[in-house]
């Protein structure tokens, strides 16, 4: 064996020290902010521009760019059509973390077609038709609305006169905008070491049967996607999304990952998270499906600007009582009938029926029975929420800024500025939030930025809230928000242990966050016929601590928190049942965006402002649940 010289010997060695600086790099990711325990981030992973065929029509010409822009704390200039001259400028207080443009598939290549000179279709009768403005005009008026858009944007829009004989112009056009809303999220994600921005390629999938609401955002981890979106024309059946998802991309060999995000399941009719499994039949093709499901959309959104997807009091077999904060930013009367154990039609008309499983809360029990069927669970999701805004300005939910409303709650008084999505990752990168996302250590607010942490396991100690280290001791103890409970040790005779943290979101200089007021812990589960059952346990602070605002300044009053911690042992817990756990951080009372409109001066106060009060609202928090699996299930 031949020996080294001393410069073979210090070069052998500098080789050695830079492998493992560079092994140690890996595993610290590639960012220079990184965070073994994990940090807060917020995003917004559904956002509409100019290539959707609704938003395009509303008016909206910001791009994915100017997007993307926005979200990083640029200004851009808001304009709504030719048909409305003039513009103004805006801009976020803060900007996000991240960001998805997600424009609807459907029609991507009709769209560029129509609006733009020179392709061949500009000047058809179908174009001219698509191109006339619309107004929204109010919530009375949406059904108007909507059978204007069903003509304007039906079988006319991809008649032979805009696609051509054989379609490929539409094709070729949808080519082209696919390769701009890929483009786009390539220039604004930051690859350097600073980490400041990141951005995914994204893209609707909407499936609107009989106005009935079952879209879902499609969200690809990196650059690696599919070369044109699976829109609802390609597939209408849900199953064969999944299934080309997962062997053109998951299974296909070329780094594609992906995941789906159901969205507005309030408006769903009960078809959401309806229990359907298409030509599987037995139990066990039922389970293959289910899973799935699981692999494909791993996450719900819980809010966005049609309303709130959480709970709903009063629905057909849900026992447990109200929860009074199921009321929060409802789209739907209290009076809609009850779909009980069937599904409708019409509800984004304000038609047909609500079901239980039009609700998260719901269909995460809902999971738990098919979970006892099949050994499987469908709906074993994390929790997210967004804007859905089609006006290009993703994170806008500053509910007193009038420049940002765009129209939204000012139009229609059901509405809101929808919510942010919250993930806990080791630094801001795709791989480290699309990570994030897979496992579902996610939470979803209504717009604020509380920071909510929550862990579940069986031996935590009562002393943990005042740890230094309580992330730590809540990973090392047990799993986070999106994990399943391991089997109960001999050890502990009680049931499972779980700790909450949450920190009031800090706002800015100029505009401080709301306080917090309490803190709650949400357990379902379900009986043999057929019930679901919910508790509702404050956990930390006080629902009566006489916080309000003052009803001439909306300034608040009274006090609040700026950070609540527990620990939550189940005093019910019943080892052979399955169980699903989620916490609730709830802020003291607030200006609500209407209650803010209400105040613009008199030309841009709207009409349903007449005879209104103060209405307030209390901006909250939903972590992704934690779920118990008896033994052996």
């Amino acid at each position: 064996m031949k020996s080294l010289d001393s410069r073979g010997f210090f070069f052998l060695l500098a080789s050695l020290l830079i492998a493992i600086a560079a092994s140690e790099a890996a595993a610290k990711g590639r960012c220079a902010d990184h965070t073994e325990e994990r940090r807060a981030l917020f995003g917004e992973l559904h956002v509409h521009t100019a290539i959707s065929m609704d938003a395009n029509v509303f008016g909206t010409r910001l791009r994915p760019d100017d997007a993307y822009r926005f979200a990083k704390g640029e200004s851009v200039t808001l304009r709504f059509g030719d048909h409305r001259p003039g513009g103004w400028n805006v801009r976020l207080d803060r900007p996000l973390d991240f960001a998805a443009v997600t424009d609807h598939a459907s029609n991507f290549g009709a769209v560029r077609l129509c609006t733009t000179e020179g392709l061949g279709a500009y000047d058809t009768e179908a174009c001219q038709s698509y191109r006339r403005p619309i107004e929204m005009g109010g919530i009375v008026n949406l059904r108007r609305v909507i059978d204007r858009m069903r003509k304007q944007l039906g079988d006319d829009l991809v008649a032979t006169s805009v696609c051509g004989e054989d379609g490929e112009r539409c094709r070729t056009a949808t080519r082209t905008v696919w390769r701009e809303t890929r483009e786009a999220a390539a220039r604004h994600n930051d690859i350097s070491d600073a980490c400041e921005f990141t951005t995914f390629v994204a893209y609707e999938y909407t499936a609107t049967p009989d106005l009935t609401k079952i879209h879902r955002n499609v969200i690809f981890r990196n650059e690696n996607v599919l070369p044109m979106p699976i829109s609802y024309a390609d597939e209408p059946d849900a199953i064969r999304l999944w299934e080309r998802l997962r062997d053109e991309c998951l299974e296909a060999g070329t780094g594609c990952d992906v995941l789906a995000i159901p969205h507005n399941s309030n408006l769903s009719n009960g078809h959401m998270f309806a229990v359907e499994y298409g030509n599987a039949k037995t139990p066990d093709e039922q389970a293959k499906v289910a899973a799935l499901r699981a692999r494909i959309e791993p996450l719900v959104e819980m809010m966005q600007m049609k309303g709130d997807s959480e709970c709903r009091n009063g629905l057909w077999n849900v026992l447990g009582g109200n929860d009074e904060l199921c009321n929060f930013e409802k789209m739907r009367p209290q009076d809609t009938p009850d779909c009980e154990a069937g599904t409708g039609r019409g509800a984004l008309a304000g038609e047909g029926c609500v079901s239980r499983l039009d609700y998260a809360r719901y269909a995460l029990i809902e999971g738990l029975r098919e979970a006892d069927r099949i050994g499987v669970n469908p709906y074993e999701f994390g929790l997210v929420a967004a804007t859905d805004t089609h006006d290009a300005t993703p994170g806008a939910t500053e509910e007193d800024r009038l420049d940002l409303r765009m129209g939204r709650v000012t139009a229609n008084p059901g509405m809101n500025l929808g919510g942010l999505a919250g993930v806990w990752a080791e630094e801001n990168s795709r791989d480290a939030i699309f990570d994030a996302m897979r496992r579902r250590e996610t939470f979803g607010t209504s717009g604020t930025r509380v920071r909510a942490r929550f862990f579940g396991g069986w031996e935590y100690p009562d002393s943990i809230c005042d740890a230094k280290n309580l992330a730590r001791q809540g990973y090392a103890g047990g799993v986070p928000m999106g994990g399943r409970l391991a089997d109960r040790p001999k050890s502990a005779d009680h049931g499972p242990r779980f700790v909450v943290s949450a920190l009031r979101d800090p706002g800015t200089p100029m505009k401080p966050g709301t306080a917090l007021q309490r803190v709650q812990i949400i357990k379902g589960w379900a009986d043999d016929e057929g019930n679901f059952h919910q508790s509702v346990v404050d956990v930390a602070g006080n629902a009566e601590n006489g916080a309000s605002v003052d009803a001439t300044t909306c300034e608040p009053k009274g006090a609040g928190h700026d950070a609540l911690c527990a620990v939550w042992t189940d005093p019910a817990f019943d080892p052979k049942q399955r169980a699903v756990y989620y916490a609730r951080v709830v802020e003291n009372p607030s200006c609500s965006t209407r209650d803010w409109a209400c105040r613009a001066p008199a030309e841009r106060r709207p009409e349903w402002c007449e005879g209104r009060g103060l209405e307030t609202i209390q901006e909250r928090a939903w972590t992704s649940p934690i779920w118990y699996t008896p033994p052996g299930a």
